[in-house]
């Protein structure tokens, strides 16, 4: 009699954890359907530490890469931008390339820019708000989309590139901002995660 009692008890706990299995299955084969790309690109990067720290690095790079033009051309400090054209002496920042550097089927549509003061005001704002954004790791998605729509307008301004068919630098970073936009970049050696937790940020994602 206790044998059979066993046998029936071990039975049914069978049958149940099948059951209870049989509903886990279920419940995962709706959640598949219905997300089918559960692990996003964001997820993943966020679980390898080797990809976080090189995406982190990738956007101090370019970061240092916007904000250190904006500190050339803002003072002169003989790179790309000598002291007499500085801006705080008076120069430029788009004249100079707007007029010598535009090339291709725009070059008139750029000429007409070079100088004025409204283009070098936005540009100017443009390379130090992206740079410093991209530094600290807040707002990168904007900034991301902001310093890609800069770098296309640069990339028109110089077609067709003269050691290839189309694609040059420009675009490559293009890429690149891209995908740090798309990984929050901006957590890992930056302030995205305590910038993620403002409540205006966590209202509207695009701010992050």
């Amino acid at each position: 009699m206790e044998t059979m009692t066993a046998m029936m008890e071990r039975t049914t706990a069978a049958t149940n954890t099948r059951g209870t299995e049989t509903i886990r299955d279920r419940t995962d084969r709706i959640t598949a359907a219905k997300n089918p790309a559960t692990e996003t690109i964001r997820e993943r990067a966020a679980g390898m530490p080797a990809a976080r720290y090189l995406l982190a690095g990738l956007r101090l790079a370019l970061g240092w890469i916007f904000l250190w033009a904006f500190l050339d051309k803002l003072f002169g400090l003989g790179y790309a931008t000598e002291a007499k054209n500085a801006w705080l002496n008076g120069g430029s920042p788009t004249k100079g390339f707007l007029t010598f550097g535009a090339t291709g089927p725009f070059q008139g549509f750029y000429n007409g820019l070079a100088g004025a003061a409204w283009a070098d005001w936005l540009f100017m704002t443009g390379l130090a708000a992206i740079g410093t954004a991209l530094l600290l790791g807040i707002g990168v998605r904007i900034a991301a989309a902001a310093g890609g729509l800069l770098l296309l307008l640069m990339w028109a301004a110089v077609l067709l590139p003269a050691n290839n068919p189309f694609m040059d630098d420009h675009l490559v970073y293009v890429g690149v901002l891209a995908l740090i936009a798309v990984t929050n970049a901006g957590n890992t050696w930056g302030l995205g995660r305590t910038w993620a937790r403002l409540p205006i940020v966590r209202r509207f994602g695009w701010l992050r």
